[in-house]
């Protein structure tokens, strides 16, 4: 059984003849018949009663022919989604997008892309929903697995703590690592930029983990734990119960844009280009 017996059946049904099928379908009127034959000497059933002016489906056919129109509604759904790379562009990011760029990003690919539509999507994953299948690049601000995936640095972002509003540490104007070392560090590990390797050992601060970003604030505002994010989570996150301080002495943190080494999107490029441009420009 293949999808061209389907559709054959699918015609004759919903032209009413075999000729009109014919017709429908660009194809012999003898093809028809030897098409619907093969169809039901594959399935071992009688689908069609057939008369000299008249076409119906039996009983077992009106099933089949149910069950045919979802598979080619599937069928013609996978060509779409196969098919339309050049118009839909989906952007994977796990907590913070591109922080303050985000809305700028939306606005000039539309005026520069207006032929893509672009959607940004959360997916707290290692890969933000690349490796899951569910966006075609990804914002990451760690490493990925090079012999899966490209990547391009668009930009760099300052590392800050994230404190409850009326913890001592958000009086000050910024703060040193060894700041933080007595403190509990609330962490994800799965998409987070932050390690206790980040401060020598022996001076390593306690850390719990997350794998949420709504829940991450909710424990730090409480003053249980402290943070250290990339700079975006401030600008796509502000909380009145959170204070966010840069951390001096800590390395930024290299966002980068990544994508299947395989499969790359057609428009991977002009997104690169874009989220630099932004970056550079502040």
């Amino acid at each position: 059984m293949d999808l061209r017996q389907l559709r054959c059946l699918v015609a004759i049904v919903d032209e009413g003849t075999f000729t009109d099928a014919a017709i429908a379908l660009g194809v012999s009127q003898a093809a028809v018949s030897r098409t619907l034959a093969s169809l039901e000497r594959a399935l071992r059933v009688r689908l069609l009663r057939r008369t000299s002016r008249h076409v119906a489906p039996t009983g077992t056919g009106l099933r089949v022919v149910a069950h045919a129109r979802r598979v080619l509604a599937e069928v013609d759904g996978l060509i779409r989604e196969a098919t339309s790379s050049h118009a839909h562009l989906r952007i994977g990011y796990a907590w913070s997008a591109l922080g303050r760029h985000t809305p700028a990003f939306q606005r000039r690919w539309a005026q520069a892309h207006p032929e893509t539509d672009l959607h940004l999507v959360r997916v707290n994953s290692a890969t933000a929903g690349l490796a899951e299948g569910a966006c075609d690049l990804a914002v990451v601000r760690r490493p990925l697995d090079e012999r899966r995936f490209d990547s391009a640095i668009v930009g760099l972002e300052r590392r800050l703590c994230a404190v409850a509003a009326d913890d001592p540490l958000a009086r000050r104007r910024s703060i040193r690592l060894a700041e933080l070392s007595g403190r509990t560090l609330l962490v994800d590990r799965r998409t987070g930029t932050t390690t206790a390797e980040l401060w020598p050992p022996g001076s390593r601060p306690a850390t719990e983990e997350t794998h949420d970003v709504e829940d991450w604030l909710t424990v730090i505002s409480a003053g249980r734990c402290v943070g250290m994010t990339a700079e975006a989570t401030a600008n796509q996150y502000p909380r009145p119960g959170i204070a966010y301080r840069p951390v001096r002495d800590a390395e930024p943190i290299a966002v980068r844009l990544a994508w299947w080494r395989d499969d790359p999107h057609p428009a991977t490029q002009a997104a690169v280009e874009l989220l630099t441009t932004l970056y550079r420009n502040g």
